[in-house]
């Protein structure tokens, strides 16, 4: 697994599915080895989805981490920091890779 930057540009894992359920987004893995324990599910806060949705393959991880910021009227260097630990981790569970 490669470490996480600023230019790393993300996207879902192939073996992952996603779906928001009554205002909340669930991801489910349908592969072996994804997360800690078989039949896992995953959930992300409404900032987590706001990422996970930005998560298309071509944007960078600083373009994300611009946009929230800017959204949350929140400091980048704040946003930053949470937004490459929460893709450290989704990446460390391979729920998402980079491109």
């Amino acid at each position: 697994m490669e470490p996480i930057t600023s230019e790393s540009v993300c996207i879902h894992s192939e073996d992952v599915v996603s779906r928001e359920i009554e205002g909340e987004l669930i991801i489910v893995p349908i592969a072996s080895g994804i997360g800690d324990a078989e039949d896992e599910l995953y959930t992300l806060n409404d900032t987590g989805r706001e990422i996970w949705q930005q998560l298309d393959g071509k944007r960078t991880v600083r373009e994300i981490t611009a946009d929230i910021a800017a959204h949350y009227n929140a400091p980048v260097d704040q946003i930053t920091r949470d937004v490459l630990g929460l893709m450290t981790e989704l990446s460390w569970r391979k729920i998402v890779c980079t491109r």
